[in-house]
């Protein structure tokens, strides 16, 4: 049976290259998530109930930046390739290779907010809430990004929309999950995280906004795992499951827990 499959749109991954310096549509869609996520944070910020002073944001960025690379990649290497690694130390500083872990970004995030509010004195909570709003949009740009790169790509499939990445050894039509995990955890969650920040009782609940984030992306991701092609060296683990859905377990579990904080208070 012939499958009809759709032409992936080869792009080249250096969006600008002058000389011998590249800069990565990967690279760019960190840039501008972060850039445009800091100007939102700054209209949310200045907002009532305010978690933070717009001045005090522009200080929070960097901390914010710190949080994603080292915990995307620190977590990367721990959920992924530990083993790989271990035996290649040097290996962890190799991040133009590639190889980074939204759970691990996750939570070098919350490492960070943490300690920026401790030695400030403001709430962690309401803050958390901020970022919770402006992120979808850096999960939207990072998904198209390896949608470009033509990484992480779905499971065979036959439905029409299927494509044929450069990088299958097997040469297989199939899901583009990423772009399925650009409309979910990016453009859907998005949405919805905005449709809640623009009303004033939500925003006022301390937690609500970051139970809403952590639920609605442990819910996308999750999903789209059963389409997404799982790491060679992982497969499928415990009952079937991939990797990003057992690490979705836990995000999923303590925003439920944010919500019902927010509701008792």
């Amino acid at each position: 049976m012939i499958v009809p499959v759709i032409a992936f749109p080869v792009i080249d991954p250096v969006a600008v290259e002058v000389g011998p310096v590249m800069i990565r549509w990967y690279a760019l869609a960190y840039v501008v998530g972060i850039l445009i996520g800091w100007r939102l944070a700054r209209l949310y910020a200045a907002a009532e109930p305010r978690p933070i002073g717009p001045e005090q944001v522009d200080d929070l960025v960097v901390w914010i930046v710190a949080g994603v690379l080292l915990g995307g990649r620190l977590g990367y290497v721990l959920f992924y390739k530990p083993l790989h690694y271990l035996a290649d130390p040097l290996g962890v500083l190799t991040v133009w290779e590639g190889g980074m872990s939204f759970h691990g970004g996750l939570l070098g995030v919350v490492l960070a907010v943490a300690l920026f509010c401790r030695r400030r004195g403001i709430p962690v909570v309401r803050v958390g809430d901020m970022i919770a709003v402006v992120t979808p949009l850096g999960l939207l740009l990072g998904r198209f990004a390896n949608f470009v790169n033509g990484e992480l790509y779905g499971r065979p499939s036959d439905v029409s929309w299927a494509m044929v990445f450069p990088a299958d050894p097997l040469g297989l039509p199939r899901h583009p999950s990423q772009l399925y995990e650009a409309g979910l955890e990016g453009l859907l969650l998005g949405l919805v995280m905005l449709f809640l920040a623009v009303r004033r009782g939500v925003r006022e609940r301390a937690g609500l906004l970051t139970g809403a984030f952590l639920i609605g992306y442990g819910v996308a991701r999750a999903t789209v795992e059963l389409f997404r092609q799982p790491d060679d060296h992982l497969g499928f683990l415990m009952g079937g499951a991939t990797m990003g859905q057992l690490l979705s377990l836990p995000v999923i579990a303590v925003g439920v827990a944010f919500l019902v904080r927010s509701n008792r208070a």
